[in-house]
């Protein structure tokens, strides 16, 4: 039954808005009128593409957000409420309009009889494959709520490593934008106001000072142009890293980075452990969790590999060893994998793994920044102490002169 938002008057001429569910806008406007209300609108809720493409519109759930609705949901659902009453519920207290609208178009979807995972389908925004495919399996399995809690646990734990990950870069981040900025007033502002207060003593200027007059004045001359440059080079990237042969390339070769490579690569493993996991422990078929679970991955060469390992998969070959010969995934993924087949715990094994590799992710980061700030701080001040000398050799210079 389709959901309608509407706006009407009541018998002291107060507006009201709100959402009901009718066959058609007739049968809404008669509802309205059946308690006492008088209709000036009402029209459909938008129902969200079903293509999950690039839109200028935000999204109705972050990670975040989708995260603790997820939980919700799951203790709701767990409780013993039916699922349309927990929709209900949900829809009542959402933050925004657009979480009410959608979840009002979920709940009119599950009303007409489609399933919950086929509702979500409506949505690929908001809900992916993998999430969708969890849900079906919830649903098809009879215990909805105890998966939407795996769910939601999952998503938290992948928010919480991105949030560290990203927590860890931010400072060196930080650093290295004050030193450009610091660098950039130095050279085009400060050093042109030295070098010409010493042209007109017309003495010759040591070689330090001379380099850095150069670099002030071509950076002035030049600087819009190379900004330029820059700016076209990066959308030159962007629009070659849509062409799948360059993006498979490039991802390959991010990944032999001696440092930004090995953490790519611990994430995306962690990931898809995790995925992967959860999927076969919600009772998904393990070709089709593989599917899924490599659909989650950023890197489009470990993508490849995981998407070469499903066909071994296919034609009977063990997970483990498939995972074993993609030199891409760290060789603990595999181990562990081995050991789930070989006990009966491939599930639990997979969900280990992803722990594992989460955590050695995390401790990478944070020796990575460890090691980067002190660096990037003596960088900056060799830069600065150049500058300075490049200034205070001539006047040194003028003054010996002098005497």
């Amino acid at each position: 039954m389709p959901a309608y938002k509407y706006e009407a008057l009541d018998a002291a001429g107060r507006s009201q808005s709100g959402l009901l569910e009718a066959d058609t806008p007739r049968a809404a406007r008669a509802q309205l009128r059946d308690r006492g209300l008088a209709p000036l609108s009402v029209a459909p809720v938008a129902t969200p593409s079903a293509k999950a493409g690039f839109s200028l519109q935000p999204r109705a759930f972050d990670s975040a957000s989708l995260a603790v609705w997820t939980r919700q949901l799951a203790g709701l659902v767990g409780s013993g409420l039916p699922l349309e009453r927990a929709l209900t519920a949900l829809t009542d207290e959402a933050e925004t309009p657009r979480q009410r609208d959608l979840l009002a178009s979920l709940r009119a979807e599950v009303n007409a009889g489609a399933s919950f995972a086929r509702a979500m389908a409506t949505a690929p925004r908001e809900f992916d494959e993998v999430y969708r495919g969890v849900v079906a399996a919830g649903e098809a399995s009879g215990a909805l709520g105890l998966v939407l809690e795996r769910l939601a646990d999952d998503l938290e734990e992948r928010q919480a490593l991105r949030n560290k990950v990203m927590g860890a870069m931010a400072y060196p981040a930080f650093i290295c934008i004050v030193a450009v900025l610091i660098v950039g007033f130095l050279v085009t502002y400060v050093v042109p106001q030295v070098a010409q207060a010493f042209t007109s003593t017309r003495q010759q200027l040591p070689a330090l000072t001379v380099a850095i007059v150069g670099l002030s004045g071509f950076v002035r001359q030049w600087g819009w142009l190379m900004a330029l440059g820059l700016v076209a080079a990066g959308g030159g990237l962007a629009l070659a890293l849509r062409e799948p042969g360059f993006r498979l390339r490039f991802d390959a070769g991010w990944l032999r980075l001696p440092l930004i490579g090995r953490l790519a690569r611990g994430y995306n493993a962690a990931r898809f452990a995790a995925t992967l996991g959860m999927l076969a422990a919600a009772g998904v078929p393990i070709l089709k969790a593989l599917q899924a679970a490599a659909e989650t991955l950023s890197n489009h060469a470990m993508r490849a590999d995981a998407l070469d390992a499903l066909v071994q998969v296919r034609e009977g070959a063990p997970l483990g060893a498939a995972l074993a010969a993609k030199k891409r995934f760290p060789g603990l993924l595999a181990m562990f994998a081995r050991l789930g087949e070989q006990t009966g715990q491939l599930p639990a094994m997979l969900e280990r793994a992803g722990k594992q590799l989460s955590s050695e992710v995390q401790r990478r980061a944070m020796a990575a920044a460890t090691i980067l700030e002190p660096l990037l701080i003596v960088a900056m001040g060799l830069v600065v102490l150049a500058i300075v000398m490049a200034v205070l050799q001539p006047i040194i210079q003028l003054q010996n002169f002098a005497r």
